[in-house]
This record gives C-alpha cells, sequence and structure tokens, in this order.
C-alpha cells in the first residue's frame, strides 16, 4: 500500500510517500498509526499524538477506526484550519 506524508508529519518523517506491506495484524487507520510509529523515531515523534494526525483511505477522509480494507493509499495529515 502506498503511504502519502503532508505538512509537519512529511517534515518529521522525512518521507513524502512510501510504499508499506504492513502485517495482517493492521486491520484500521489506527492500527497503521501504530505500525508506523515503530519504525523509527521520525514516525515516532509523527504519530506521537495520533488525535491530531487526520487520515484519508483513497482520498476520503478516514476516521482512526475506519479498517484498511482494499485501499491503495492512505494519506496522513495534520487538521486543515481554514481562513
Amino acid at each position: 500500500m502506498k503511504i502519502l506524508y503532508f505538512a509537519w508529519v512529511r517534515e518529521r518523517i522525512g518521507l513524502e510517500a512510501e510504499e508499506v506491506d504492513p502485517p495482517a495484524s493492521v486491520r484500521t487507520v489506527a492500527d497503521l498509526a501504530a505500525f508506523l510509529k515503530e519504525r523509527g523515531e521520525g514516525y515516532a515523534h509523527a504519530f506521537e499524538n495520533p488525535s491530531v494526525v487526520r487520515a484519508a483511505l483513497d482520498r476520503t477522509h478516514a476516521r482512526p477506526d475506519t479498517p484498511l480494507g482494499a485501499a491503495r493509499e492512505v494519506a496522513f495529515f495534520p487538521p486543515m484550519t481554514g481562513g
């Protein structure tokens, strides 16, 4: 699955995208964030407070408890504000 990182999530991880093959135990957006958090210091820093990281599955906003299902692309990004 392709993982995209935006804004400060990208800056902390040091990548804008990567291909990841998570284990079968990773079933939800929250599971994926927890799995990524264990991949190193930058990931741990990016996902240290998962409640402030938003996600989208195949370009549709997703909650932490959303199943990954057959998603081909997952994006992680900070909350957005408008003006």
